[in-house]
C-alpha cells in the first residue's frame, strides 16, 4: 500500500501536464498491443502456410500450391500466389519476380501500419514532461519571487522538486515504449525476411522447372 501511496502522490503533485502524459500512454500501449497481436498472428500463419506450400513447390505440384494460396487470406499466400498464377504462362524469371515484388510492396505498408505511432508517442510524452517541468518552474520562480526572503529557499526547493515529477514521468512513459518501438519494428522486418525468403525461395524452383521443361 505504501508503494499505491507513493504512486499516487508522485502523480498529483505533478501538475496538470501528468494528465496529458498519462492520456499519450495509453494511446502508445493500446497500438503496441494491437501491432504486436497482429504480427504475432501473421507471423504463425505465414509459418504454417509455408510449412504446407514448400514441399508441394519442392515435388513441382503447383496447381495444389496455387489453390492453397489461392484459398488462403495470408500474406505469404498472396505473395505466393501472385508468382504461381504466372508460373507455366510467363517464362521469364524476371517478369514473374516483378510481379511478386509488387505484391511485396502492398503488402509491407499494411505490415508497418501504426507502428510510427508508437516513436510517435514515445517522443511526445517526453516533450510534455519537459514542458510540464518548464511550466512548474516558471510558476516556481514568480511564486518565490512574491514570498518572504526567510522562506524563499525551502519555497523554491519545493516547487522545483514537484516540476521536476513531470519530466521523470514523461521518460518513464517514453523509454518503454521506444523499447516497444524497436521490438515491433524488429517483428515486421522479420515478417518482411520470410515473405523475401519465401518469394526467392519460390522464384529457384520455377526457374529449374522450367529449365528441365526447356531441356526436356
Amino acid at each position: 500500500m505504501d508503494a499505491f501511496y507513493s504512486i499516487v502522490s508522485f502523480f498529483s503533485t505533478g501538475g496538470m501536464f501528468m494528465y496529458p502524459i498519462l492520456i499519450v500512454f495509453a494511446f502508445g500501449v493500446a497500438i503496441a498491443i494491437e501491432r504486436f497481436v497482429t504480427l504475432t498472428l501473421v507471423t504463425n500463419k505465414n509459418q504454417l502456410v509455408w510449412s504446407k506450400v514448400q514441399p508441394l513447390l519442392d515435388s513441382g505440384e503447383f496447381e495444389e500450391a496455387r489453390e492453397m494460396t489461392n484459398e488462403d487470406e495470408s500474406t505469404i499466400s498472396r505473395v505466393l500466389n501472385m508468382g504461381l498464377s504466372l508460373q507455366g504462362t510467363v517464362r521469364r524469371r524476371e517478369d514473374i519476380e516483378i510481379a511478386m515484388e509488387e505484391s511485396m510492396m502492398e503488402i509491407v505498408p499494411r505490415l508497418e501500419k501504426r507502428t510510427p505511432y508508437v516513436a510517435l508517442a514515445s517522443s511526445i510524452a517526453t516533450l510534455l514532461g519537459l514542458l510540464g517541468t518548464i511550466m512548474g518552474l516558471i510558476q516556481a520562480f514568480t511564486a518565490v519571487a512574491n514570498a518572504n526572503p526567510a522562506e524563499k529557499a525551502d519555497l523554491l526547493s519545493a516547487s522545483i522538486s514537484v516540476a521536476m515529477n513531470t519530466t521523470a514521468f514523461g521518460l518513464m512513459v517514453a523509454i518503454p515504449l521506444l523499447v516497444v518501438h524497436a521490438i515491433l519494428t524488429s517483428k515486421t522486418g522479420d515478417i518482411v525476411d520470410s515473405l523475401e525468403m519465401a518469394t526467392v525461395k519460390a522464384l529457384n524452383v520455377f526457374s529449374r522447372r522450367a529449365k528441365r521443361a526447356i531441356e526436356a
